[in-house]
């Protein structure tokens, strides 16, 4: 731990001129940071590696909104057409910015990897916090594990679709893309385990290649391709699902533009690995919505202009639209190289899914939510990961990627979780918040730096080595946090404003959940049958089930941990 001697007294021109270089990048904070998670009841076990820059290159990757747009091009587009698109983008990237702004709020208040389910824990009145904490758990991290699941085959088939532009003799097998995503999901596990200390210069790279990228493909498509009307572009509509209404047909495609935008809150998860996180986890939320939703944007628009050929892009025989796209503007080779980069960044959003998952998985086992808890929170002593979470994150789609072999519907079906499940883990909390904040239960922000209280960090950012007498590895303890005097953190959205966007996040979770359960065309039959009602319902009744069978005799809440019970729950 730093002496006192180290840490500057204040802000004169002495202090800076004598700062190390170690002082002027946040290490002087880890005190605390380690104090604020001491608060709510954890020790700082993680070692924190990010710092703003990373952290939002972190959350860009992962959200990576140009390149998914053009990924999950498709959906919107055949139930609406162009003009759904055009004008339903900036619908789903407003409105789910307001989502984000609550997020980014109770991020401010508890910054720690449990997110949702914590958050709910604290603010939920004191008879269902437990009930509702425990179901928000699952949710958020099922969801997350079928998430990666959904980008580990989205990266190997968008390869296979490169593969079939350039050698079209090629004939693809379901098998071949499950292989390539075990070997996406290999190099998750590489970059988590093994060089785990490179994941934030990794993220800072990667947010220059996916600016740079956006820039390149951006000015080669406009240049190269031709162009259609500015009518054809906002005012042509498409009903592909034949549905009764166009209106409907609009309502329908909607998902897939709210699909772009899912998982802004993997920085949440992350926040005991980040400096500062009650300030830069809500900062790097709101400039990664901010930066992905305009540049997402911009690229929507770039190829609805350049679209062609409608027939031959919605008929593509690599399956992915956004390569026709890019073939019938530029050529194979320009395709190849626009694709290639779409790829690499894709990849590395997975590489942030597996992070985010593990994180999510150890925090919820670390408050005993979920089975074999003892094990799956395990921190590594050397590299400070949690590698069983990691484990159990991507062995888990590892075999759920066989079911693609079988049937891709199939297979869809079973990780649709990763809208519907994230929305529902979004609602719940904005609730609870939306219910403290118009009853007046959230006190004014005040900086405090918690006089008088030392927590046992080290320069390296984790916590001294515990007591050998405390069990299981400074475990948590078996006294649940009790509620506390709610305050603002120090990034909020004021006054009635505040309240106002609270109110529509709510709404607008439930709107992005009712419409997420419709089918993608009519008539209804086993095969375009939207089964996400089902996988979401059967998520629900386990974890009600299993609460009720046991699982509500380990988990209580959120537990304290033994090191910092004096601070979390003052001295005995």
């Amino acid at each position: 731990m730093a002496s006192s001697s180290d840490t500057p007294k204040g802000p004169g021109t002495g202090d800076v001129l004598n700062a190390t270089f170690d002082e002027i990048h946040g290490s002087t904070y880890l005190e605390r940071d380690a104090h604020g998670l001491a608060r709510l009841g954890k020790s700082q076990v993680l070692k924190r590696r990010f710092g703003f820059f990373s952290v939002f290159g972190f959350s860009c990757c992962i959200l990576a909104t140009w390149e998914s747009a053009l990924a999950l091009f498709t959906e919107a587009f055949a139930n609406g057409g162009p003009a759904a698109l055009a004008w339903g983008f900036p619908i789903a990237w407003l409105s789910s910015l307001s989502v984000y702004l609550c997020l980014a709020e109770m991020a401010s208040i508890a910054p720690i990897s449990g997110g949702q389910y914590f958050w709910v824990a604290i603010l939920a009145p004191p008879k269902y916090k437990r009930f509702c904490g425990y179901l928000t758990g699952w949710l958020t991290s099922l969801a997350w594990i079928a998430t990666l699941a959904t980008g580990s085959i989205f990266t190997g088939t968008i390869v296979q679709g490169l593969i079939i532009l350039n050698y079209p003799d090629y004939e693809p097998k379901n098998f071949h893309g499950t292989f390539l995503a075990w070997a996406v999901i290999a190099v998750c596990v590489f970059v988590n385990t093994v060089v785990a200390g490179v994941l934030p210069v990794l993220e800072g790279l990667i947010l220059l290649i996916h600016v740079l990228g956006f820039i390149a493909i951006l000015i080669t498509l406009v240049y190269l391709s031709p162009h259609s009307s500015a009518e054809d572009v906002f005012f042509r509509s498409l009903n592909e699902g034949n549905w009764p209404s166009q209106g409907l047909s609009y309502l329908v495609g909607f998902i897939g533009n709210v699909a772009t935008f899912v998982g802004a809150d993997a920085a949440v998860h992350m926040a005991e690995e980040i400096e500062n996180p009650a300030m830069n986890v809500p900062r790097a939320i709101v400039t990664t919505v901010f930066l992905n939703g305009s540049t997402g944007w911009a690229m929507v628009l770039a190829v609805l202009f350049c679209l062609g050929d409608i027939d031959s892009v919605i008929d593509s025989p690599t399956g992915f639209p956004f390569i026709q796209i890019f073939y019938n503007g530029t050529g194979k080779a320009g395709a190849t190289v626009m694709t290639v980069v779409v790829i690499v960044i894709i990849w590395c959003a997975v590489i942030g899914f597996a992070a985010t998952a593990s994180r999510m998985t150890w925090s919820f086992a670390r408050d005993r939510g979920l089975p074999f808890h003892k094990i799956i929170r395990k921190v590594h002593p050397r590299s400070r990961v949690p590698v069983v979470a990691i484990a159990v994150v991507t062995i888990t789609p590892c075999l759920l990627n066989l079911i693609y072999i079988g049937s891709s519907t199939a297979f869809n079906d079973v990780i649709s979780l990763s809208v519907s499940g994230l929305y529902a883990s979004y609602l719940l909390p904005c609730s609870f918040l939306l219910w403290r904040r118009v009853t007046g239960q959230i006190k004014p922000y005040r900086s405090s730096e918690a006089p008088g209280t030392e927590m046992p960090t080290r320069r390296d950012g984790t916590t001294s080595t515990p007591d050998q007498s405390a069990p299981e590895d400074n475990s948590a303890s078996d006294i649940v946090l009790e509620e506390q005097i709610l305050e603002w953190g120090p990034w909020r959205v004021p006054g009635v404003l505040g309240t106002l966007n609270n109110a529509f996040a709510c709404v607008y979770c439930v709107w992005v959940l009712f419409w997420d359960f419709w089918p993608p065309s009519t008539p209804v039959n086993a095969e375009n049958m939207n089964y996400s009602v089902l996988v979401t319902g059967a998520v629900i009744i386990f974890a009600v089930a299993r609460y009720f069978l046991g699982g509500k005799v380990d988990y209580r809440g959120p537990l304290v941990d033994y090191d910092v019970k004096n601070v979390a729950i003052g001295p005995n």
